[in-house]
């Protein structure tokens, strides 16, 4: 039964919540609340914590008791200590003595451990977790029953309250943060690695301003500059263009064609030109008249109805910039921002954006959104520039110039690190790049313990991925992923220009086997100048479907390859086939191109190997059907597991579903290596799950022998088979299977790897 002090107190939050909508000083709310609750409850200590959904971490907003300058020191992520545990597990939790929990985390100076009776209850407002409402005081007085219920109870009532003052707290914090609290908040972060490797650099942060803001400063310069002036910065950027153009071509070959081709045929456009000299010589200072051009041919294109042209806009956009900062350059010293060398912070960039930033020899990337396994990820990958997504908004506001470190192997991101952290750093990259470089462990065969061989294949997006997959002594091409070509390009590849590609490819692997996956876009990979609009993409008109759709397409793709295939080793590899039925389309296609090409006599690889890539749950079912049909199988673990478990694997909030170790997936994965075997059908897995060393023993007890990485992963690969014994994996793989729950599967796997170390 709830005592009379705590019904009056209860009615008192009631006044509280009167208050306020009259009160001037919101931010003094939470502080009014601990107080009468401390007194109410005769509690020494009263705190409550408000969630940042942002950092999701609890911090103090309001405390009676505690040391005023330690309070806020404090902060703890969801489920760390147990004002963290009580958020997490959304319930109270009351001791007598807190500090004797395992869970109870001490912070120096707090001196909260002379009161070490504890109740914490959670305040929540529908599904939102709003914060935490703790009392404490010493042992010997000991909460009740009573007042947990009492707390609860007024948790819930002040729950309301409580968003609304953080609402406004919020609204009253929004002006941008300043460096300062910036780095004090963020001197070491943890985010998912997108492309590996060590890196350090300057902070170069990619805010993205308005375009109308951006040409202010332009205009409200007062310098005066003549049409001489104009021509000049016309001349410095068309040179600036083409050196772009010509390093990009010599690198990148196969997916940087044409990438500034707007761009350069603006300035050799003499009415987009001429109208800006028109201007000038009317007496129009210059950044006003290529500004006003500039915008007339933008909102020409912005308000057009095809998509390709209205992205034309950004190409001008881009253009301007570049005019109006080199001709400012001489008189009000604006340089163009610098990358070389640079970590770029950006909350989104474009497969182009990365290609222009491989060219200017950037050294790392840190993005606020996006996923590993999107294709900007992948490019990263390829170009060898270390990724880290990290989803820290205020991360857009810090300086340019503060020093990045960067951990690729980890996911360490350090800001302004000390000069102990630089030196553990460099070492750590000298150990790394040793690695990387060790030909005796390269050269080295890929074999178990007990002297099993497992291919290591080589996933390649671009031509050049070849150098690395032979300096990493790759088996082959395990996965060329075709439409790259495809998504940097403003309109569908010819013939000639895949096969110029393909050729390349073929020629640099010389006589190791060359995986050709066919065209696979939609989901996450869009194509510009091909619009398909979904309510959910990845389920939707993508991969073999779209090239079954569009023959015209997928016929000049097959005829490429098998053109480029001539005197190789290559296979065709059809991806997303859900059914029989989809993979005899996909292979008469196939079959129709290989009849044209002998009729026109034209050299190509008559007798190419074909398989498919198992990534749709529906094709497990009938795979010993379509065995007869086949030379290989190829598990996509990514969409295969998406698929299975019913998650996205791009949106975060469900990220922690998407786990390769649930039984569905294990079982799943050990029945295709299962009929592979039965029916002497060659068998490779790629994704995520690939390279991961903890999941390589299961993967070798299920009897799967080829794996298919991208090359920097093949080193540590190495190492990790090189550990295991084909015998303990499989008994460890057979223990998996049995197992039906999550929990007991990654304990089972723990401890196979404590009695190993």
């Amino acid at each position: 039964m709830i005592k009379t002090d705590h019904l009056k107190m209860l009615c008192d939050i009631g006044e509280i919540n009167q208050l306020f909508s009259s009160t001037k000083d919101i931010a003094s709310i939470p502080q009014t609340i601990v107080n009468m609750v401390a007194e109410h409850m005769h509690t020494a200590v009263c705190s409550i914590y408000f969630f940042d959904e942002q950092t999701q971490e609890l911090y103090i907003k309001a405390n009676k008791g505690l040391q005023q300058e330690t309070i806020t020191q404090v902060r703890l992520k969801k489920g760390e200590g147990l004002v963290g545990k009580a958020l997490a597990e959304l319930r109270p939790i009351c001791l007598k003595e807190a500090s004797k929990s395992p869970d109870f985390k001490f912070f120096p100076n707090l001196m909260e451990e002379l009161y070490d009776s504890f109740l914490a209850v959670p305040i929540c407002h529908g599904l939102q977790r709003i914060g935490v409402l703790v009392i404490q005081r010493e042992k010997k007085y000991p909460f009740s029953e009573q007042d947990t219920a009492a707390l609860k109870v007024i948790a819930s009532q002040l729950a309301t309250l409580v968003s609304q003052v953080m609402l406004f707290s919020s609204l009253g914090e929004q002006s941008e943060p300043t460096d300062k609290t910036i780095l004090k908040k963020h001197k070491f972060l943890k985010g998912k690695i997108a492309s590996s490797g060590f890196t350090i650099g300057k902070a170069l942060v990619q805010r993205n301003e308005p375009f109308h803001i951006h040409i202010k400063k332009y205009l409200q310069n007062s310098a005066v500059f003549s049409i001489n002036d104009f021509e000049k910065a016309l001349s410095v950027t068309q040179k600036q263009l083409e050196k772009l153009q010509q390093r990009i071509e010599e690198t990148l070959a196969d997916v940087a064609s044409l990438i500034f081709t707007a761009h350069l045929l603006m300035l050799k456009d003499l009415t987009f030109t001429n109208k800006i000299r028109s201007l000038i010589n009317e007496g129009l200072n210059a950044p006003q008249a290529i500004i006003s051009v500039g915008k007339e041919y933008m909102d020409l294109f912005a308000s057009s109805e095809n998509r390709l042209i209205q992205e034309k806009k950004q190409d001008i956009e881009d253009l301007l910039r570049r005019i109006l900062a080199n001709l400012f350059r001489e008189t009000a010293h604006v340089k163009r921002e610098e990358l070389k060398d640079a970590v770029i912070i950006a909350r989104e960039l474009y497969p182009s954006d990365i290609l222009k930033m491989s060219s200017e020899k950037v050294n790392g990337i840190i993005l606020i959104s996006g996923g590993v396994t999107s294709h900007v990820s992948i490019l990263a990958r390829s170009l060898h520039i270390p990724t880290i997504i990290i989803d820290k908004e205020d991360l857009l506001h810090l300086p340019d110039g503060i020093t990045i470190l960067i951990d690729g192997e980890l996911g360490n991101v350090y800001i302004d690190p000390s000069d102990n952290t630089v030196e553990q750093f460099e070492k750590q990259k000298i150990l790394h790049e040793n690695i990387l470089k060790n030909k005796d462990l390269l050269s080295s065969p890929n074999k178990t313990l007990d002297g099993k061989k497992i291919r290591l294949l080589s996933n390649i997006n671009l031509l050049s991925d070849v150098a690395s997959a032979n300096e990493s002594f790759t088996d082959g091409i395990g996965l060329y992923r075709t439409e790259f070509p495809f998504l940097i390009r403003n309109n569908f590849p010819s013939e000639e220009e895949q096969f110029f590609i393909y050729k390349k490819l073929v020629d640099g692997m010389k006589d190791k086997p060359i995986t050709f996956r066919t065209l696979d876009i939609g989901g996450d990979k869009l194509l510009s100048y091909y619009t398909i609009r979904e309510q959910n993409p990845f389920l939707g008109f993508r991969s073999i479907r779209f090239s079954l759709q569009h023959k015209d397409v997928f016929t000049q793709q097959i005829r490429a390859i098998l053109r480029a295939g001539h005197n190789a080793d290559i296979r065709i590899m059809f991806p997303m086939i859900s059914s029989l039925d989809e993979f005899i389309d996909a292979r008469n296609v196939l079959d129709d191109c290989l009849s044209q090409l002998k009729t026109e006599e034209i050299p190509h690889n008559a007798k190419p190997k074909i398989g498919i890539m198992i990534e749709i749950p529906s094709i497990i079912e009938l795979l010993e059907d379509i065995a007869d049909y086949v030379d290989f199988f190829s598990i996509g673990t990514n969409d295969l597991i998406q698929f299975l478990l019913a998650v996205d694997r791009t949106n975060e909030k469900v990220a922690s579903f998407y786990n390769p170790l649930r039984p569905a997936v294990l079982r799943a994965l050990n029945k295709i290596a299962a009929i592979a075997k039965k029916h002497k059908v060659e068998v490779s897995l790629c994704g995520d799950m690939a390279h991961e060393g903890k999941y390589i023993p299961f993967l070798i007890g299920i009897g799967i022998t080829a794996l298919s990485v991208d090359p920097i992963f093949i080193p540590k690969i190495k190492q990790t088979i090189a550990a295991i014994k084909t015998k303990e994996a499989e008994i460890l793989a057979k223990k998996m299977i049995k197992k039906n729950s999550l929990t007991a599967i990654t304990e089972l796997l723990v401890s196979f790897y404590k009695e190993r170390t």
